[in-house]
């Protein structure tokens, strides 16, 4: 069982939900069908969700295994609100405007930091079963 994981899971999934839900919203109140339909705001709620879909996934494989692997319970709650932490406000930054700002900056560190973590930790378990 991974109960940590489905919960961050969970979590993370209603936040993909959320930025999917974004995406109609912005294609059904500017009539696009398919695309962005040329709008800088439709663009970047486009990018949120798929920002979203490409670290999301990556980050829930490294989380499950580092709880397989006898992650800290502790150590996984941290980890996991942090990164639900982060990929809300990365959003929240990207969607209200271009450039750099508060929420894109800290959503993209703290995500990056959660999969750094994970990474080095489930490495760090197989080179300890080496040993």
């Amino acid at each position: 069982m991974l109960p940590i994981t489905g919960l961050y899971a969970g979590i993370l999934g209603i936040i993909i939900l959320w930025l999917c839900l974004n995406v109609v919203k912005f294609r059904r109140g500017q009539r696009v069908e398919i695309g962005d339909g040329g709008d800088a705001l439709g663009i970047r709620h486009i990018r949120a969700q798929q920002n979203a879909v490409e670290y999301i996934p990556i980050a829930l494989i490294l989380f499950a295994l580092a709880e397989i692997n006898g992650g800290n319970p502790i150590m996984m709650h941290i980890v996991g609100v942090v990164l639900v932490f982060a990929r809300l406000i990365h959003p929240l930054g990207l969607v209200k405007s271009k450039g750099a700002n508060f929420g894109r900056f800290w959503g993209t560190l703290l995500t990056w930091v959660a999969l750094i973590f994970l990474a080095g930790y489930n490495i760090g378990q197989y080179i300890g079963n080496l040993l």
